[in-house]
C-alpha cells in the first residue's frame, strides 16, 4: 500500500480460546491478511472485556486457565478491507468487526530522502 492520507482501521474482536483447528483465530486472521497483501496487522491482548454473551473475560489470580479478549487491528484502504471481510466468512468465533476512517501520518520506515514509504 502506498501511504495515502486516508485509510480505514478494521478491528476484529475475539478471545484467546477462539481456535481454527489447532491454530489461534488471531493467527489465522493475520496469516490471511498477509496472503491478501494488506498493509499491516497487529494483535492486541486485553486485560478484561465482555461481548454479546456478557461473559466476562479477565485474568484472575490463581486461575490456571485464562481466556483474555483479543483484538486484531488491520489498516489499509477501504476497498481492500471490505474485500478481505469475505475471507473471514468461515471463522465463527469472531465476536465483532468494526471499521473506522483513520488518517495515516506515516507508513513504513524512512527512505534515504527522508520520506516515509514502501
Amino acid at each position: 500500500m502506498k501511504a495515502p492520507t486516508q485509510a480505514v482501521l478494521m478491528r476484529i474482536y475475539t478471545d484467546e480460546d477462539a481456535l481454527v483447528g489447532d491454530r489461534a483465530l488471531a493467527e489465522v486472521v493475520v496469516a490471511r491478511a498477509r496472503e491478501a497483501h494488506l498493509a499491516g496487522a497487529t494483535v492486541l491482548r486485553g486485560q478484561m472485556g465482555f461481548g454479546a454473551t456478557s461473559r466476562l473475560h479477565a485474568s484472575r489470580p490463581f486461575e490456571l486457565r485464562r481466556n483474555l479478549p483479543v483484538v486484531v487491528e488491520l489498516v489499509d484502504e477501504d476497498s481492500a478491507l471490505r474485500a478481505f471481510l469475505a475471507r473471514l466468512d468461515d471463522l465463527h468465533d469472531i465476536g465483532l468487526v468494526t471499521l473506522e476512517k483513520v488518517e495515516v501520518v506515516r507508513y513504513g520506515p524512512p527512505t534515504v530522502d527522508g520520506e516515509a514509504g514502501r
